[in-house]
């Protein structure tokens, strides 16, 4: 089921008043034969007290199209940029210091005979500690619903927008972070973006202007 969104902003800022062209966080070539929806394009960075998120599937993350196959994809951000803190998992492993899990899912919930399945798109957000060491150890911190939640969740086609909170006591903070993707088959993804300290709240992907989504640019991975 496809939405359209009015609204939307996605923009990265060079300076307070001037606008760079979007800068991809990470990019990833989708197999053809892949099962299910996963993210081929990501811009990631901090905007106010919040990591902002612009996410490009290759396919449809939720709805008809998608079936019971839809996305079920995990972003990790080690938020601040040390393995110290966070996940522990086996020596080497990239998502080792993980501070935030957010699994982006497509939702089908089939209704009873004769009636319509129902579909969303959902997104858990977890917080992962020391004594974490699978991404289900982790601290649920919000699970938010496109439905529900559309100041902080929107869905257009194939892009997902997102404002995941950082305000937590438990989530550290630094001048950088890292953000680690792992797809279905494939190697994981790893890059370094801005983190909380330093100023980079003011700079980066601008999901919102003044409280109101704004028109999405039309730029293609």
């Amino acid at each position: 089921m496809k939405r359209s969104l009015p609204l939307l902003v996605c923009t990265l800022l060079a300076g307070s008043s001037v606008v760079a062209k979007e800068r991809s966080t990470f990019k990833y070539t989708a197999p053809v034969d892949g099962e299910r929806p996963v993210v081929v394009d990501a811009v990631i960075a901090p905007q106010g007290s919040d990591f902002a998120m612009r996410l490009r599937f290759d396919k449809e993350p939720w709805g008809e199209e998608c079936k019971s196959r839809c996305a079920n994809a995990t972003l990790l951000i080690d938020t601040d940029n040390s393995k110290q803190t966070g996940l522990r998992l086996a020596q080497g492993a990239p998502g080792n210091g993980a501070d935030l899990a957010v699994i982006i899912q497509g939702m089908r919930d089939y209704a009873s005979e004769g009636g319509s399945a129902q579909t969303w798109l959902r997104v858990k957000v977890r917080l992962l500690g020391n004594e974490a060491s699978t991404i289900d150890d982790g601290e649920l911190l919000a699970e938010l619903s496109h439905k529900h939640d559309t100041d902080r969740i929107q869905s257009d086609g194939k892009a997902v927008y997102l404002l995941i909170d950082t305000t937590h006591a438990s989530i550290p903070s630094a001048r950088k972070a890292r953000v680690v993707y792992q797809p279905p088959g494939g190697k994981p993804i790893q890059a370094t973006i801005p983190g909380m300290i330093g100023g980079g709240g003011g700079k980066g992907v601008r999901i919102f202007k003044d409280g109101n989504w704004g028109k999405a640019p039309k730029a293609t991975p």
